[in-house]
């Protein structure tokens, strides 16, 4: 021992003696996630037979290297715990002192230190079942596969002939590893020795299943099936796989074992989900009831009975499950509240929708449960109330602030207060600054209140924010063409909108309109007629007869106008453009 560890030693030893050195044992439990860390404990632990100690005596100076060991662990230095308890180790080969040296650098999470220590630990003690237990699951999770192989055959050997729990043990370990075809491939090394192992042929079939070999899981879960037909892991994995691709032979799988097995409750729970993706909402519903009535105080199971019973339309069910549920006590009685006025909006009654949306105090239900409040509020033409609820929300995301930024606006835009929505979007802006819908509904209505300058000034900063954002690049072009304003920079611009959003029907409008506006009337009438016929718009019948009438069809302009008209009489802008052409 160096001179400067010999002080350091000393120092903590002196800052440490009123405490007792902390006896711990190395029983790593079970395995653990790739995420934790090395300290975590692994695998079941095993009976081992204690070798042959040699013959160190005691003595002073080895008692006072132990003692400044447990001492600088104490204290929180646990890399000079480590270095202490590997030299006390290697010098003595104490098998007790080296485990003890293993403790330590797990307990560091060391990674290189405490494979070193374990590895000297199974030097001198080969009996101890621990070492290769503990190296193979630190060499997996550090990603040295071929050194973790040899440590997992011993961990087999030693277990024979019941291999099976282990193959069950060391699954979430492989299952963590990033590197799903190197991990498929480790195991299917592992499991080839034992072909009679049902438990290994499930694991190959999971791992082949994460590596995206669907072929080979299927496979090895039929094997696994072969051999143990009763084992519901295997028969829940066949119809996961079976899912996608055959449904009905994934339901066909469940069902059969089912009757075989009634009590198969988690089996039960899987056969109703593929139900329900399937959309077959009566069988579904009659598994969930099933389940539900096994467990009376189940809340979720009454709340997804009512669910699929309002999928069924069948309200006056849904409405029974649900109060069912609302009368237990237990996790869901929000969302229970919550849907309760989802099915009396469903009833048109707004009245009783209002009263359940109000009963919901918590939980993720909540925010949405007051949102319908104030729709409801609004559409009762209650705009006043509804704000004053509005202003009364707490929202506990920048997202929630933001939707309640739109809605607060829009209660103003719908009530004819476009000012004062313009101001209080403007003022909303300071406070979240870059937020892309926040500037694209400010600069709409500036636009509409003739801020060009500032509207323009937001949607630029939009597009430079959001450079895939189609409609901000639509709203400044169309913005233009209806100013008949630098036409040219407005048709590329809602031209670029178009290559964002190629479906998209309003943009096909405008484009179609900047051409017109650039005298290019049949490109014009062909995209107007393309948006047209995806969305009969009175907006887009108004700019396509124009443009039908500018290149001469004047009798197709007016019966388009006159058809629009008939089931639009209350547009402001078709009936000023009839007005324009046929005064």
């Amino acid at each position: 021992m160096n001179t400067f560890k010999y002080l350091l030693m000393g120092s903590l030893l002196l800052a440490g003696c009123a405490h007792a050195p902390k006896q711990t044992e190395l029983i790593p439990v079970k395995p653990v996630a790739q995420s934790e860390s090395v300290t975590e404990k692994t695998i079941e632990p095993v009976a081992e037979v204690g070798p042959p100690l040699p013959d160190v005596e005691l003595d002073s100076e080895l008692l006072y290297e132990l003692l400044l060991t447990e001492f600088a662990n104490q204290r929180g230095h646990k890399a000079l715990a480590v270095e202490g308890s590997t030299d006390i180790a290697r010098k003595t080969r104490d098998p007790r002192l080296a485990k003890r040296a293993a403790q330590l650098a797990l307990e560091s999470g060391d990674m290189n230190k405490t494979v070193d220590a374990f590895r000297f630990w199974q030097e001198i003690d080969p009996s101890a079942g621990m070492t290769p237990r503990v190296l193979s699951s630190l060499l997996l999770r550090g990603g040295r596969l071929d050194e973790a192989r040899p440590e997992f055959i011993k961990v087999f050997k030693s277990s024979e002939p019941d291999v099976g729990p282990i193959f069950l043990q060391i699954y979430p370990l492989f299952s963590a590893y990033p590197d799903k075809k190197a991990a498929l491939q480790l195991v299917r090394d592992l499991a080839r020795p034992y072909p009679k192992v049902a438990e290994a042929h499930w694991m190959v079939a999971q791992l082949a299943q994460a590596a995206g070999d669907e072929v080979l899981a299927l496979d090895e879960v039929r094997e696994a099936s072969r051999i143990k037909p009763d084992w519901d892991f295997v028969v829940s994995l066949e119809a996961q796989l079976l899912r996608k691709k055959r449904p009905e032979q994934s339901l066909l799988l469940l069902s059969t074992y089912l009757a075989r097995h009634p009590q198969a409750d988690d089996i039960r729970l899987q056969y109703a989900r593929t139900l329900l993706e399937q959309k077959q909402y009566s069988l579904a519903r009659k598994e969930f009831q099933t389940l539900a009535d096994a467990s009376p105080d189940n809340v979720d199971l009454a709340f997804a009975v009512a669910l699929i019973s309002l999928q069924l339309n069948d309200l006056s069910g849904a409405e029974a499950q649900l109060r069912l549920a609302l009368g237990k006590h237990g996790q869901g009685r929000d969302g229970v509240a919550y849907f309760l006025g989802q099915l009396s909006e469903a009833k048109e009654d707004e009245v009783e929708a209002l009263l359940h949306y109000r009963e919901v105090n918590s939980g993720e239900y909540l925010f949405p449960a007051q949102l319908r409040v104030v729709f409801l509020l609004s559409k009762k033409g209650q705009n006043a109330e509804a704000r004053l609820f509005l202003q009364k929300i707490q929202a506990s995301t920048d997202a929630q602030h933001l939707q309640l930024v739109l809605i607060e606006a829009r209660l103003l835009r719908d009530t004819n207060q476009q000012r004062e929505a313009y101001q209080f979007l403007q003022q909303s802006l300071i406070k979240l600054p870059n937020q892309p819908e926040l500037m694209y509904e400010a600069a709409m209505l500036g636009d509409m209140l003739g801020h060009y300058e500032v509207a323009e000034q937001l949607l630029r900063k939009l597009i430079k924010i959001k450079p895939d954002h189609a409609h901000a690049y639509n709203a400044l072009g169309y913005s233009l063409l209806e100013r008949n304003v630098r036409i040219p920079e407005a048709v590329q611009l809602v031209e670029k909108a178009l290559q964002l959003a190629p479906d998209d029907l309003a943009i096909m409008d405008s484009v179609g309109w900047g051409y017109f506006r650039s005298g290019r009337l049949d490109e014009s009438v062909a995209m107007l007629r393309r948006a047209y016929a995806g969305n009969p718009d009175p907006e887009i019948a108004a700019h396509l007869g124009e443009a039908l009438w500018a290149r001469g069809d004047k009798e197709e302009a007016v019966k388009l106008w006159q058809n629009s008209l008939k089931a639009n009489p209350d547009n402001v802008m078709l009936r000023a453009v009839i007005k324009r052409f046929q005064p």
